[in-house]
């Protein structure tokens, strides 16, 4: 072979490789842009396209009377990317950390970090570049905008919401609150969740190499919704007065728990409900759970000697009574059903006997007792599941019990003697308090109810909601004759003669329950309570005061009538002039002249 020329070999070995590399070039376009095409091709696409989501605005939360209870601040959420800031900037860090109210050595360190380790990662090929370090997650929309004017490039930030609440701790078990994860909790906050969270929006559009937007690019945009306005019954006056009022019991009483329930006598609308203990919404982390919890729906006790009304009402609504019909309640046992049956014995042993109104003016045990036997094991009964004892309220939000009434056929041989009284029997304070709403509403059984509208973004009124009657439990003249006999408590032959209002028919009934403790009920553990509405023959309100374990001066006994019908009568009488109650006037004793049947 002449010199200057390859050889054969040598040429075959190129030209073999040359056609090698143009067959594998060939083969990766066909893998890339036939057969794996579709899946390349949707991976590329996720790595251009960019979903933006624009939260929605949380709706308010407001009082009756429109007052903000719970709203959603517009923040901020500033940070940097790193990779992005310019050298020339660095002058105007300084100005940032000002405004951002932070070190500015802290703020230099934070923008500076521009690389970090990778998950298990510790030499240089492990690193990666940071696009983002927060530098805070609350600033003002004001603030921002004077950051936006220093013009630092790589700064930016994303609108948030936080929830606020304006008034704290008021009406804070009714209100709930959402926690940071920005999950409803409790309360209207929860059960109102639907209404209240809006709808987020979103914009699609494309992203280059460096991940920024391409905002000619964007396909679609929707637009966020807020979410609806909540407006609830409760009136901010009267929950303050309720909470200032507890405060007050608080101090003096040192109780274990407290609650006081006002409600509209007609509607049966909540216009405030206060517990003690409470918390600040705004605070809520700081607050244990059994803090939290509403007791007023919750929590159990005893009814006592409130719960007297259902068997009185229940004999005069079958007509087996009426409120003039005298019984004997100087005796300690009565047979009953071919037994005789220890009764409890009174507080103040009466050698006379009493009247119906006067069973119930004085609290006599012993005449309860009597009539409930009246109207035997089932009828009573179904007259305290009538009075809503024994089942759910209805109360729309939170872990409501459903309170202790055993049917008949588990009663023991002396309940028909306790029960009547109050005892072997518990309810929640709610419970006992729709119970003498029965009395104020004309015989129904109201529902609890707390939300009155729901109105959207702009203020229109999407729902309104109205008073409910879950049933009828007696009928109105039973109801009349007992709100006559009921103003005899508030009077000098009554036990609750504090709660009187010159001018005004106060109607109601003490409460004294005995607690039970290991197993025993203490003669030293009381619930204390009062439970009443005014005026008498034309109620517009119902007002509870319950406490729980009060700690009286001199270690005298918790009874109803010095725990809670001072409280109850200063609540009422600041009422009175905010909601322009007036008074009625009827001749006396006219709910008692109905005529019945003599026992």
């Amino acid at each position: 072979m002449t010199k200057g020329f390859a050889s054969s070999y040598r040429l075959v070995l190129v030209a073999t490789t040359v056609v090698a590399c143009f067959a594998g070039i060939g083969w990766r376009l066909v893998d890339l842009h036939v057969l794996n095409r579709a899946e390349l091709v949707a991976v590329a696409d996720r790595a251009r396209r960019s979903i933006t989501v624009e939260p929605a605005r949380r709706g308010d939360i407001l009082d009756a009377r429109g007052d903000v209870l719970a709203t959603s601040r517009s923040l901020i959420a500033l940070g940097a990317d790193p990779q992005s800031l310019r050298p020339e900037d660095e002058v105007k860090w300084p100005e940032l950390a000002r405004l951002l109210g932070q070190p500015w050595a802290d703020l230099a360190a934070a923008l500076r970090t521009r690389t970090s380790a990778r998950s298990g990662g510790k030499d240089d090929a492990a690193m990666r570049d940071v696009r983002w370090v927060p530098l805070n997650n609350a600033v003002e929309e004001s603030t921002y905008a004077e950051i936006l004017a220093l013009n630092i490039k790589g700064v930016y930030g994303h609108r948030t919401y936080r929830r606020i609440y304006p008034k704290s701790q008021l009406a804070a078990h009714l209100v709930g609150y959402v926690n940071r994860e920005e999950t409803p909790v409790m309360g209207v906050e929860r059960f109102a969740d639907f209404y209240l969270r809006g709808l987020d929006g979103w914009r699609e559009s494309e992203r280059d190499a460096r991940r920024r937007e391409l905002a000619q690019f964007r396909s679609r945009e929707v637009s966020a919704t807020d979410g609806f306005k909540v407006v609830l019954s409760i009136d901010s006056v009267v929950q303050h007065l309720l909470e200032n009022e507890i405060d007050r019991i608080a101090r003096e009483l040192r109780p274990k728990q407290a609650t006081i329930i006002v409600s509209d006598a007609r509607s049966g609308f909540l216009l405030g409900l206060a517990n003690y203990p409470t918390f600040d919404l705004n605070d809520f982390g700081r607050a244990p759970v059994p803090v939290q919890r509403n007791i007023a729906v919750t929590d159990l006790i005893d009814p006592g000697s409130t719960f007297k009304i259902v068997p009185a009402a229940g004999a005069l609504d079958q007509g087996l009574v009426r409120p003039d019909s005298r019984f004997d309640v100087s005796i300690t046992q009565i047979e009953y059903r071919g037994r005789m049956r220890k009764l409890m014995r009174d507080d103040h042993p009466f050698p006379h006997p009493l009247t119906v109104a006067d069973i119930i003016s004085h609290s006599s045990n012993v005449g309860s007792a009597q009539l409930g036997m009246l109207l035997g094991d089932q009828g009573l009964y179904d007259y305290a599941r009538a009075f809503g004892f024994g089942m759910r309220s209805g109360f729309p939000f939170g872990a409501e019990s459903t309170g202790l009434l055993n049917p008949p056929e588990k009663w023991s041989a002396i309940d028909i003697t306790r029960i009547p009284s109050g005892y072997s029997i518990s309810a929640t304070p709610l419970q006992i308090h729709y119970g003498m709403g029965v009395i104020a509403s004309g015989g129904e059984l109201m529902q609890p109810q707390v939300i009155r509208e729901i109105r959207d973004a702009q203020g229109e009124t999407v729902y309104s909601f109205g008073g409910v009657a879950r049933h009828r439990a007696i009928s109105e003249q039973a109801a009349r004759q007992m709100a006559a006999m009921l103003q005899r408590v508030v009077s000098e032959d009554g036990t609750a003669l504090r709660a009187a209002i010159p001018g005004y028919e106060v109607a109601g009934k003490t409460g004294t329950a005995q607690k039970l403790v290991d197993g025993r009920y203490s003669t030293r553990n009381h619930v204390g309570s009062f439970v009443g509405f005014f005026p008498a023959s034309a109620p517009r309100v119902v007002i509870s005061v319950i406490v729980d374990d009060a700690q009286v001066p001199g270690g005298r006994v918790a009874y109803g009538s010095t725990v809670a019908v001072p409280a109850f009568k200063r609540v009422a009488e600041q009422l009175i002039p905010y909601l322009d109650i007036k008074p009625v006037v009827v001749p006396a004793g006219a709910g008692l002249a109905a005529k019945g049947p003599r026992p």
